[in-house]
């Protein structure tokens, strides 16, 4: 099989490995291009604790003040928190430089907005023409623009968050929460964005070095570490982030993981009891949502996977809440992104205003079982496999709005490429365990026999 790719260029940036493809020559370029596309303007950077973001971070500040950008550097902060202050600081984009999920060895450019949102796919796509065209602005030394650091953009999020969400009321009893924060970006705003709220907290890798303790990514196989620590500790509940801190994963007071996927039913449950109204989800999102939506008379729309495709069609629905299956949760009054910090307060508010324990709440939910694979496989592999899914399901209902969604009577499959690796993505969705794994099961065996052709 042919190598696999180490460099991804696309509408949801740019993305590679650290020594291999994503050099400090591209990275300024690509730089250099966001500074052209936005004019000699203010751009807002951050980045996440990776061991290679300084040099990432050196590379973009030369691209955007050769182009005329005047910078405005958070330094180590959330994705969402740069978000926040694109508009806090009327800003006209923004850089975060995180790999978000990736392994280590992986670091990537996210571009954003004046209006603090990732570039939709048009803009995205004005922004690869100019990258390609290397037509870049170019100002001379005494045009050149400084570099102002801005201390306290965690502060900021938090005052935004608690004035959009209050404060947990008083009790008797402090809800204590379990936290590992995988020593990513919201390693410091985290707790102090807990303890603000009024919860008790302990935590695990909030050292914000850049080490990876576990796997990026907050999913079950990822977070024994936390799962320990909430038994131990005698927690209500468990909290884990990803390196940018856009992603939330819950564990229950058992120490049990939750997955990822009811992240956004727990939230969307307590902004529905508060206001009711319409609620967006991606195409890979649990159906578990559904009759959490209906039950308080809301509209679910069901977006393309991407989170500009979601905050576009939240725009367009004028939605309360919204979000996608991978732990992320948008809640518009606060900022049109993922948030996890943002899906702590919102459940966190669910537990002290029900008052019960999130075992009893996620009993009262409808219960799926999720399995989501992926496959390493060439861009130009894809459009088979995708094909050959169209073709075994023809006689079922499907959703092709982004790659194929087949939808059986009480299951689902999604079948996708990713838009942010070189890989095939494969989720199924059932009643049981092990019905969701055959849909996976098969369909992975059909590509791996594509992958295995010339």
């Amino acid at each position: 099989m042919r190598a696999i790719p180490t460099l991804k260029i696309s509408i949801s940036g740019v993305r590679g490995v650290i020594g291999a493809s994503l050099t400090p020559t591209l990275l300024t370029r690509f730089a250099q291009a966001f500074g052209t596309y936005v004019g000699p303007r203010t751009i807002v950077l951050g980045r996440d604790t990776r061991t290679s973001g300084e040099m990432v971070r050196q590379a973009v500040i030369a691209g955007l003040l050769s182009s005329g950008c005047r910078v405005i550097d958070l330094d180590i902060c959330p994705v969402p928190t740069v978000q926040l202050l694109v508009r806090e600081r009327k800003a006209h984009g923004g850089i975060c430089i995180t790999a978000s999920h990736n392994p280590a060895e992986w670091n990537a450019l996210k571009f954003i907005n004046a209006e603090g949102l990732f570039l939709s796919p048009g803009q995205a796509r004005e922004l690869l023409d100019i990258y390609h065209q290397g037509d870049y602005t170019k100002v001379t030394g005494a045009n050149m623009r400084s570099v102002e650091p801005l201390a306290g953009a965690g502060d900021v999020h938090i005052k935004a968050i608690l004035k959009a969400v209050g404060a947990l009321p008083k009790t008797s009893r402090k809800l204590k929460v379990a936290l590992d924060s995988v020593n990513g970006a919201a390693s410091h705003l985290a707790p102090k964005l807990l303890e603000s709220l009024g919860a008790e907290v302990v935590s695990i890798n909030t050292t914000p070095d850049g080490s990876f303790p576990r796997g990026a990514e907050p999913v079950a196989e990822n977070i024994a570490g936390l799962c320990q620590l909430v038994k131990s500790s005698g927690a209500d509940v468990g909290f884990a982030q990803d390196m940018d801190a856009d992603r939330l994963a819950v564990v229950d007071e058992t120490g049990t993981p939750i997955g990822e996927d009811y992240t956004l039913v727990l939230a969307t449950r307590y902004i529905l009891s508060q206001t009711p109204g319409a609620v967006v989800a991606n195409l890979s999102t649990t159906h578990a949502l559904d009759p959490v939506v209906a039950h308080f008379g809301g509209t679910l729309h069901r977006a393309k996977i991407g989170e500009a495709n979601v905050t576009e069609m939240m725009q367009a629905t004028k939605a309360i809440i919204g979000g996608e299956g991978n732990g992320g949760v948008i809640y518009p009054r606060i900022n049109y992104c993922r948030d996890s910090q943002v899906g702590m307060a919102l459940i966190l508010h669910l537990l002290a205003d029900t008052g019960k324990p999130l075992s009893q709440l996620l009993a009262e939910f409808p219960r799926y079982h999720i399995i989501k694979e992926k496959l390493e496989c060439p861009s130009d592999k894809i459009a088979e496999a995708l094909k050959m899914i169209r073709r075994d399901y023809a006689e079922s209902e499907m959703d092709l709005r982004d790659g194929v969604k087949v939808l059986f009577a009480n299951s689902w499959l999604h079948v996708r490429g990713s838009n942010t690796e070189p890989i095939i993505r494969i989720v199924a969705e059932a009643e049981t365990e092990a019905a969701a794994r055959e849909i996976v099961s098969a369909v992975y065996a059909k590509v791996r026999k594509i992958l295995a052709t010339n």
